[in-house]
């Protein structure tokens, strides 16, 4: 198994590389709900990736409910703000979804609410606007990793 990076609707293909990239390092497989903001082939999302592409587990979903109907049982944690626990405050278990609105919304308010128990927030200094969204994927997922030992990484 491996933890689980969701990209619900990315609109900037440098953020989708780069993600792609740590996913690529770390083993997470790579899942887009669209509509993207970009396609595919943009040479900025291939760009940002470098060689790395061929080395991703990557996965297209034309919805969310689409995704979430593949992995039925499984825990989705929601990245959000609006999160009253932090991401540190959870137990990650290896087969988790980690799971990310776009950049200049954030995930749907359905999503949050369906998802309320798990939703999770970086801390941050208050009134601040949120983190740039390849590094917040790179935090939790690593966080994840960490609390599992690491598993597979040398």
């Amino acid at each position: 198994m491996a933890f689980h990076i969701v990209l619900v609707e990315p609109e900037i293909p440098q953020n989708t590389g780069n993600i792609a990239r740590t996913c690529a390092a770390t083993g997470a497989i790579l899942h887009l709900v669209k509509p993207l903001g970009f396609s595919l082939d943009d040479r900025y999302v291939k760009r940002a990736g470098l060689d790395y592409w061929d080395r991703v587990r990557l996965y297209t979903y034309d919805s969310f409910e689409e995704l979430a109907a593949s992995f039925p049982g499984r825990r989705f944690f929601c990245a959000t703000t609006k999160a009253v626990k932090s991401y540190t405050e959870f137990q990650f278990r290896d087969g988790d979804l980690l799971v990310f609105g776009k950049e200049t919304a954030g995930l749907p308010a359905q999503l949050l609410e369906r998802y309320r128990d798990t939703c999770i927030r970086i801390p941050m200094l208050p009134e601040n606007r949120s983190l740039n969204l390849s590094n917040a994927a790179a935090i939790v997922l690593y966080e994840a990793l960490r609390q599992n030992g690491f598993p597979h990484l040398t």
